[in-house]
C-alpha cells in the first residue's frame, strides 16, 4: 500500500507513525505530509529517514490510503482532492463526522458498513470512541434510553500547546497559554468552543456521534466535558438508563467478552481504570460498574482510554486495516 500520513509532524501524527510501525501495517511507499511550514523537515519511520512533503505533491502521488490528522479546515479543503485522485481518506478531524454522506466508523462496531465507494471516512471524536466501545454491546442487549456522561479530559486532547502550558505551570515557568485559565491544580468545564445552546462543541459531539455510529436515534446523550491537568488519557463517568433490567455479573461478562474492552473492576483491591495505566495502550478500560440505586434499570460506569491511541491514531489505522483486509482499496 502507498500510504500518506497527513499531519505527520503533529501530536496525533507522531502516534500514528508509532502505531503503523507497531502493527506492521503493509506499506510499500510512505508519504509524510504536512503544511507548507513543515515541508522539508526530516522524520524517521522504522529506522529510515523521510522528508516531509506538501499536500499538492502528495495528491499528485495518488496514495492508496491517506490518514488525515491535520485539522478540520485542511480536511475540508484537501480530503476531496485526494478522493478525486482515487485515494481513500480516513479523517481524524470533526470536518466530516456529521455529514450525512460520510460514514463515522469504530471498526469493532460498524466497519461492516464500509464499501469501495466510501472515499472519505470519518474517525469519531476521541471521547466518543471510548464511550461507544463500552455502550455498543450493552445497548444491543438491554436497549439504552438515556446516557449522562461527564468527561475528565487530558490536556493532550487540546494539543502540544496545552501540554506545554501544563508543564510550564508545574515548573513555575510563565509561557504561552492554550486555555483562558491555568490548568495545573484546576479543572476547566470548557472543552472546545461554546455554542448558542450553552453546550460546547465537544459536548455536542458526544451527544450526536454515538447515535450515528450505532445507527439509532432512539436513545439520547447529555454530556458535560471537563479538562483536567493530566498529560494523557481521557476518563468518563457514565450513567446509562436501559429499557431492560440487567444483572451486574452479566454486564461484566458481556464487557469482558467485547474485543477492545478490558474490565478493571475490583474495589476490594483498588482495581479500577486510570489514565496512568491506559497510557500507550489500545484497549478501552471500564470499571466502577454498579447499579444506580436512585433509578430503575440504570447503570454507573467509569471508562478510561488513551485519547491519542484508540481515541485517534489506532482507530484510524484499524479502519485502514479493515479496508485492506476486505479489499476495499
Amino acid at each position: 500500500m502507498k500510504v500518506a500520513v497527513v499531519g505527520a509532524t503533529g501530536m496525533v501524527g507522531e502516534v500514528m507513525l508509532k502505531v503503523l510501525a507497531e502493527r506492521s501495517f503493509p506499506i510499500s511507499e510512505l508519504l509524510l505530509v504536512a503544511s507548507e511550514r513543515s515541508v522539508g523537515k526530516k522524520l524517521v519511520f522504522k529506522g529510515r529517514e523521510y522528508t516531509v512533503i506538501g499536500l499538492a505533491e502528495a495528491v499528485a502521488k495518488k496514495p492508496d490510503i491517506a490518514i488525515f490528522s491535520a485539522g478540520g479546515d485542511t480536511s475540508l479543503e484537501w480530503a476531496p482532492k485526494f478522493a478525486a485522485a482515487g485515494t481513500t481518506v480516513v479523517d481524524n478531524s470533526s470536518a466530516w463526522r456529521m455529514d450525512a454522506t460520510k460514514k463515522l466508523i469504530v471498526p469493532e462496531i460498524n466497519a461492516h458498513t464500509l464499501t469501495k465507494e466510501d472515499k472519505i471516512i470519518a474517525n469519531p471524536n476521541c471521547s466518543t470512541i471510548q464511550l461507544v466501545m463500552v455502550l455498543a454491546p450493552l445497548h444491543k442487549k438491554y436497549g439504552m434510553k438515556r446516557v449522562i456522561v461527564s468527561t475528565y479530559q487530558s490536556v493532550s486532547g487540546t494539543g502540544v500547546k496545552a501540554v506545554k502550558q501544563l508543564e510550564n505551570e508545574m515548573a513555575g515557568v510563565e509561557g504561552e497559554m492554550a486555555y483562558p485559565y491555568p490548568i495545573n491544580r484546576n479543572a476547566l468545564p470548557h472543552c472546545d468552543v461554546f455554542l448558542d445552546n450553552g453546550y460546547t462543541k465537544e459536548e455536542m459531539k458526544l451527544a450526536r456521534e454515538p447515535q450515528k455510529i450505532l445507527d439509532d436515534r432512539t436513545f439520547s446523550v447529555s454530556a458535560t466535558a471537563v479538562r483536567i491537568p493530566t498529560a494523557g488519557g481521557h476518563s468518563e463517568s457514565v450513567n446509562v438508563e436501559f429499557e431492560k433490567d440487567f444483572e451486574l455479573g452479566e454486564v461484566r461478562k458481556l464487557l469482558n467478552e467485547t474485543p477492545g474492552v478490558t474490565v478493571q473492576d475490583n474495589p476490594d483491591n483498588n482495581t479500577y481504570p486510570m489514565p496512568i495505566y491506559a497510557h500507550d495502550k489500545d484497549d478501552v478500560f471500564v470499571g466502577r460498574i454498579r447499579r444506580d440505586e436512585s433509578q430503575r434499570n440504570t447503570l454507573n460506569m467509569w471508562i478510561v482510554s488513551d485519547n491519542l491511541r484508540k481515541g485517534a491514531a489506532t482507530n484510524a489505522v484499524q479502519i485502514a486495516e479493515y479496508l485492506i483486509a476486505e479489499k476495499l482499496v
